[in-house]
């Protein structure tokens, strides 16, 4: 067998149709189709850059008061949305102190304080004012709960000329995550401090 010089590659490729096409030096079909490959992969590489890019981050502080009384605020923090603005804006009228939790000019959170006839209870109060049903409750019903909504009775906060009891309602109709847990304890150190107020000791007006 003889050790000549050995042969150089071919520079034809055969077509489908029988006929020798000359290929151009050093190509490859893998080198053919590199352009496109790197065209998707670019593709994919912006995408992906841009979805993290874009997350929205919470760019306001969360409050540690609404309206003049004292909240938990690491209980509230899952109600709030991010978003860059917060504003909390005081809703009272006849008989209630209202307050409003707007995030982006969105509603997202209210608390209220009502004085209603005495002798009632806050599964009534419940049942009236609730958008949902609040199934969970503590302190032997004192307070009534769900994952957005909370109802609480105070102590002490007592109007006898006009025989009414002092109510507080927390809802958080227009955030998305719901936290039943986190709004036990809301409802509950948001009415001990209704009880320190100066609204607890004014009555009904």
């Amino acid at each position: 067998m003889s050790k000549g010089k050995p042969q150089e590659p071919s520079q034809f490729l055969i077509t489908s149709a029988g006929k020798r096409t000359k290929m151009r030096p050093g190509r490859t079909a893998i080198q053919k189709y590199s352009p496109l490959s790197a065209a998707i992969l670019t593709t994919l590489t912006l995408t992906l850059t841009g979805c993290g890019g874009d997350e929205q981050q919470r760019e306001y502080a969360i409050p540690s008061t609404l309206c003049g009384t004292a909240v938990d605020s690491d209980a509230l923090t899952p109600f709030l949305p991010k978003g860059q603005k917060i504003t909390v804006k005081d809703e009272s009228y006849s008989g209630a102190k209202g307050c409003q939790v707007t995030v982006d000019s969105k509603l997202i959170f209210t608390t209220s304080q009502v004085w209603l006839e005495e002798g009632n209870t806050t599964a009534f109060v419940a049942a009236r004012q609730s958008l949902n049903r609040a199934s969970h409750s503590a302190e032997s019903g004192r307070f009534r709960y769900s994952e957005y909504e909370a109802f609480g009775k105070t102590r002490g906060c007592v109007d006898t000329k006009h025989k009414q009891d002092l109510y507080t309602i927390m809802q958080a109709s227009g955030s998305k995550p719901k936290d039943a847990e986190a709004m036990k304890r809301l409802i509950i150190s948001y009415t001990n401090e209704v009880e320190k107020s100066a609204e607890c000791k004014a009555g009904a007006l």
